[in-house]
């Protein structure tokens, strides 16, 4: 059974939506009041089956491939109604005053489902079958597929590749769906429709089966209002060719607008009337931006957690290398959506503590009455800047943005015998803030404006870290005014689907917004963090750019997995 925590106010008078955030390990559901976006009620239900990245603890429990991320999709829906009842009951809001639901997911999940929307794992025949489950965003077991599609699309002049960067992520739609050609061709034959689990939800909720417009922008390669061309697909392998036409073909949702009505079934779980409208579903970190009301050209919204993703409005399409898409009314209609992002933040800090922190530590911090990320950050704000002789690499998950590859990884250089576990953990927290740095360059340097800079996520209740990243950047950052910004704008667009506010600007104007808390960058210490981040650029370009020292013991690891495994090497058993 999933677990869950909730909060609620009381009862309040007037029109409100339900909005539901799908994150990596929980869904949070809010009940938000539709003339002033205040949150009335929140829930947490976290899913039933950790990530299957080892292990397929779902099925027959074998091991995985590497970079494998995998979950369960019934864990979505069990979840979704028990936050759902959860937060509605808490708001003491009556079903009557619901006007509308909308949902985000966290960008390019991806589940296979036959024509009725059953998942392919649900089949008894596929329960053992890895790539029948779900592939989370950080799944990158298709990265020789993303490989193959760059290469295949610079070489033909695809007009669509330069919207992406010039290059594509694994853990886009695309080469997830190709990988699943590739590496299970009897589970591709039987599968009817390959879908953003933004999609499957709203299909499950409503009965429609429609793609949002900004998923299908940034992760399913439409642009232009067309896909790539099965002449391009085909030249892939022969049989992708028609995978547009046979497995995603359906109508395009716009943003704001109502997918469908709630179904019986879900309005009863969630106690709201039947014909609910639910709204198109949207990208996860992209709704933080109407939740902090940056839905205008230059407002830069930071969605910092696990990862870190960042999304920027902009009035004009450029072709900035390494952004993870640009997509026309993508965050907002009226302007071009820019996506970039950061695959390892707060995991990893969290992988940093689990593996590597002494326990003497762990009974300080409990003698004391604190966290362990608590007593870490105050021994790593006594220090000067730069004391800890340190600087990272933040690609502990590969490097999304700019360079868009999976198969880099983490470094830290400067240790000695006297480096101790908050110099580490210090140079970690910068590395994720030289890595914001990059980003914004890149865009500025490409002629995409960035004006000013909203954060949103769990971290930003770390004041030391945000100080850090106002410092590093030497920009101002102001934060959200709710740690469930998620759930707050996807039910800010609910509002918009359901006609209490006429457009996505106005609705963010009256619900969105950001608190008091405003982090100023301090120029004396910007100016001793310059110094470490030339340093951190030096390593950005040395390993980042033609070096294949981080490739190269990936495919090291890669080999020793399969041998352990008693599996083939790639093209030794033949094309699957």
């Amino acid at each position: 059974m999933s677990t869950m925590t909730i909060t609620g106010a009381p009862s309040r008078n007037g029109a409100c939506t339900l909005g539901l955030d799908f994150g990596t390990l929980s869904v949070r559901a809010v009940v938000t009041r539709v003339s002033d976006g205040e949150i009335l009620a929140d829930a947490v239900s976290e899913y039933a089956t950790p990530i299957m990245d080892r292990r397929l603890t779902a099925g027959d429990n074998r091991e995985l491939p590497p970079e494998f991320a995998l979950q369960v999709p019934g864990d979505y829906l069990e979840s979704m109604c028990a936050a759902s009842a959860a937060a509605v009951r808490a708001s003491r809001v009556s079903s009557a005053d619901i006007i509308g639901v909308g949902l985000d997911v966290t960008s390019a999940t991806v589940v296979v489902t036959d024509s009725d929307g059953m998942p392919m794992c649900d089949k008894p025949e596929f329960a053992n079958n890895p790539h029948a489950y779900v592939k989370l965003w950080k799944h990158h077991g298709a990265q020789g597929q993303a490989d193959r599609i760059v290469d295949l699309a610079k070489k033909r002049g695809e007009a669509w590749l330069p919207r992406y960067g010039g290059i594509l992520s694994a853990e886009m739609l695309l080469p997830k769906a190709l990988e699943t050609l590739e590496k299970a061709p009897d589970l591709y034959a039987a599968t009817a429709e390959i879908v953003d689990m933004l999609d499957w939800l709203t299909w499950r909720l409503t009965g429609t089966l429609a793609y949002s417009a900004s998923d299908s922008g940034y992760k399913r390669m439409l642009q232009d209002g067309v896909y790539p061309s099965e002449e391009f697909l085909g030249a892939l392998n022969p049989d992708f060719a028609d995978v547009y036409a046979t497995r995603m073909s359906h109508p395009i949702a716009p943003l704001g607008t109502a997918v469908g009505g709630l179904r019986a079934e879900y309005a009863q779980a969630f106690g709201l009337r039947e014909g609910t409208p639910v709204a198109a579903g949207n990208i996860d970190a992209h709704v933080h931006a109407a939740s902090v009301n940056a839905v205008r050209p230059g407002q830069l919204t930071g969605i910092l957690g696990t990862s870190t993703c960042w999304v920027l409005p902009a009035e004009e399409c450029v072709e900035v290398p390494g952004v993870f898409g640009v997509v026309d009314g993508g965050i907002s209609e009226g302007t071009w959506g820019y996506e970039a992002g950061q695959s390892a933040v707060g995991d990893s800090f969290a992988w940093f503590i689990e593996n590597n922190v002494p326990r003497s530590y762990f009974i300080q911090a409990e003698s004391e009455g604190i966290s362990i990320f608590a007593l870490l950050a105050r021994l790593a704000a006594e220090q000067e800047i730069g004391e800890h002789g340190l600087v990272a690499l933040d690609w502990w998950n590969g490097n999304r943005s700019p360079l868009v590859d999976s198969q880099l990884t983490g470094l830290m250089i400067g240790q000695t015998l006297v480096t101790r576990p908050e110099d580490q953990y210090r140079a970690l927290l910068e590395s994720t803030a030289f890595g914001a740095r990059v980003i914004i360059e890149n865009f500025e340097s490409h002629g995409v404006p960035v004006t000013e800079v909203r954060v949103a996520g769990g971290l930003i209740k770390d004041g030391f870290l945000m100080q850090m990243y106002a410092d590093i950047t030497r920009r101002r950052l102001l934060t959200a005014s709710t740690i469930q910004a998620g759930a707050h704008g996807s039910s800010i667009f609910a509002a918009v689907a359901a006609g209490a506010h006429p457009d996505l600007p106005a609705a963010a104007t009256a619900m969105g917004g950001v608190s008091e808390r405003i982090y100023e960058p301090n120029e004396s210490a910007a100016v001793q963090y310059d110094r470490l981040y030339e340093i951190y650029r030096h390593l950005h370009g040395l390993f980042g750019r033609g070096d294949e020292t981080m490739h190269a013991l990936k495919a090291l690891r890669a080999d020793a997995l399969r041998r352990r495994a008693n599996e083939p090497a790639p093209g030794e058993a033949g094309r699957h």
